[in-house]
């Protein structure tokens, strides 16, 4: 969407400080030996508690109120009660919502407790990219030069970037134009970002993987070829200047 009065800013910072305190308690309140379906129930209560409702629920028949993927799960992990949290886990965490007619998206991934797999300096890789990549967007400048920027850096630090995952519009619903904010150049894209408008910008660092495949439970993504991923992401209102980030409560960078 595009910001055209005050109303409709406040409306975004509403949402977006839901979803952003929601995603920011949930990684608080992860421990070993918790399901993700505990999780995922705390997630719920607290969208609920802020009158707002989980958007891959209610747009797409989501099994969970969150998403919530462990390790070789790249992404749209199904929360279970079989799925045990342990030490050193990858995890990574989704949270979307409407409130009052206002969609907005973040996430990220984190290490569960000590480093004991090594995946720290993926998930700073990640949240260092998604900094860099905000840093340079502005009203005008071409989305294919965000990507080739985030998929430069993955290169230096020694990753790759999952290609068909990507941020989008969003606003006055979970998937807006622009569609695809890809991780790299697409040469074909000439679309530019707008001043006021609201995107969801996303990280998909990759240690071994470029594309995401669908597991069988028709949700879960997993990599083509292996490894781990690491993901985070903001709503922002892009501006002349530095962007306006909606979603800053969530402390992803911290």
């Amino acid at each position: 969407m595009s910001i055209t009065k005050e109303a409709e800013l406040i409306g975004m910072k509403r949402v977006s400080e839901a979803v952003a305190y929601t995603l920011k308690e949930m990684r608080n309140y992860a421990r070993p030996g918790m399901t993700t379906k505990q999780l995922d129930d705390h997630g719920a209560k607290i969208l609920a508690d802020m009158g707002a409702r989980s958007a891959p629920y209610v747009t797409y028949g989501f099994p969970g109120y969150t998403c919530i993927s462990v390790n070789n799960e790249f992404c749209h992990g199904i929360p279970s009660d079989r799925r045990i949290l342990r030490e050193g886990d990858l995890v990574n965490i989704d949270v979307s919502a409407e409130l009052d007619g206002f969609w907005s998206d973040n996430g990220g991934s984190f290490v569960l407790g000590e480093d004991v797999n090594r995946h720290q300096q993926l998930v700073d890789a990640s949240k260092e990219i998604l900094r860099k990549a905000i840093d340079n967007i502005r009203g005008g400048v071409r989305i294919a030069d965000i990507g080739y920027l985030m998929e430069t850096e993955a290169r230096k630090r020694g990753y790759k970037v999952i290609r068909n995952l990507t941020g989008h519009g969003v606003g006055r619903s979970l998937h807006e134009e622009p569609s695809e904010i890809a991780n790299y150049r697409d040469r074909l894209n000439l679309t530019r970002f707008k001043k006021n408008s609201v995107v969801a910008i996303e990280t998909f660092i990759s240690t071994a993987s470029t594309y995401a495949e669908t597991l069988r439970d028709g949700w879960t993504m997993v990599g083509n070829k292996g490894g781990f991923m690491a993901q985070h992401e903001h709503t922002i209102v892009v501006t002349d200047g530095l962007p306006m980030i909606l979603t800053e409560m969530n402390g992803i960078w911290n």
